[in-house]
């Protein structure tokens, strides 16, 4: 094994760690209606974050391109694929917190996702694998593209759900009462 490769070897022995990490913690490995689907976009749904791709997985594309700027700005004499290790490694502690007791009961208590009961270890992967997605697109596009990107994907998400990546992260650290009500009248 060359040298060059190992980084990606690192990367994907990272996403396998995490799947085998979630199953150890109990996760199911997909869905328990008993079927798999590419996309599933009913968020108020047992079905939700159970599937391949839901509402929340241009969240995780949108964790590729963050993860590539900051890096880009603060490592970017380290070589691209052990920055897309560390990307993977961060979006892979994320995936395992999310899917801790803590942070579900906390999504459940300050946010809509009154019937979340944590991800699937497939819609977990998947997640990781859109945000490798996020981070090479972002790699290959102009600034420009990528901050419309994430505007777009935010706004869609936010229309269609009312819920996205920002409304995630403040109702998780500071949840505010507005937005819970503006959020259950959707």
């Amino acid at each position: 094994m060359s040298k060059r490769y190992l980084p990606y070897w690192i990367t994907l022995g990272i996403l396998i760690a995490t799947a085998a990490i979630l199953l150890w913690m109990g996760r199911i490995p997909m869905c328990k209606c008993g079927y798999i689907k590419l996309l599933h976009l009913e968020t108020m749904s047992s079905e939700n974050s159970q599937h391949m791709m839901d509402w929340y997985t241009p969240s995780h594309v949108l964790h590729g391109f963050i993860f590539y700027a900051v890096l880009w700005l603060f490592a970017r004499r380290i070589d691209i694929g052990w920055r897309l290790a560390i990307a993977t490694l961060i979006e892979a502690v994320w995936e395992v917190l999310e899917n801790t007791d803590a942070v579900i009961n906390r999504y459940r208590e300050v946010t809509i996702a009154l019937d979340y009961y944590g991800d699937s270890v497939l819609n977990s992967v998947c997640d990781i694998l859109a945000m490798w997605f996020g981070f090479w697109l972002s790699r290959r596009v102009p600034v420009w593209v990528s901050v419309a990107i994430v505007i777009i994907a935010e706004v869609v998400v936010i229309a269609a759900i009312r819920d996205g990546l920002a409304l995630n992260i403040i109702m998780l650290l500071y949840p505010l009462d507005a937005i819970r009500e503006w959020q259950a009248a959707g």
